[in-house]
């Protein structure tokens, strides 16, 4: 019974392993790099990504995650980027000033 229920499940991508995201170029603003990461959550995404920005040839990222939900992946993207801007508008430069190589915002 229960490899009748398995195959129901295969037909149907249950044992599919989950897609891995798409790889979107990053979109350049105010002098840093905003890379869109959307998690899969489900059927659908929640918006999630990282600024970049390099000083003296050392990249700080910030990462940044959200409540935001999006049924289609596309969407998830362009808001992402979208809200970096907004965080780097909002930060006025300061999400990079502690200094750290790595941090969340």
């Amino acid at each position: 019974m229960a490899s009748f229920f398995s195959k129901i499940l295969s037909a149907f991508g249950g044992n599919a392993a989950p897609a891995a995201p798409k790889e979107v170029e990053p979109r350049e603003y105010d002098g840093c790099r905003i890379f869109a990461t959307p998690i899969r959550e489900g059927s659908q995404f929640r918006l999630a990504g990282r600024i970049e920005k390099v000083f003296d040839g050392q990249v700080r990222v910030r990462n940044f995650i959200r409540a935001d939900i999006f049924t289609n992946e596309a969407d998830a993207v362009e808001f992402t980027f979208r809200k970096g801007e907004q965080i780097l508008q909002q930060g006025r430069g300061g999400i990079f000033a502690d200094g750290a190589e790595n941090g969340s915002v």
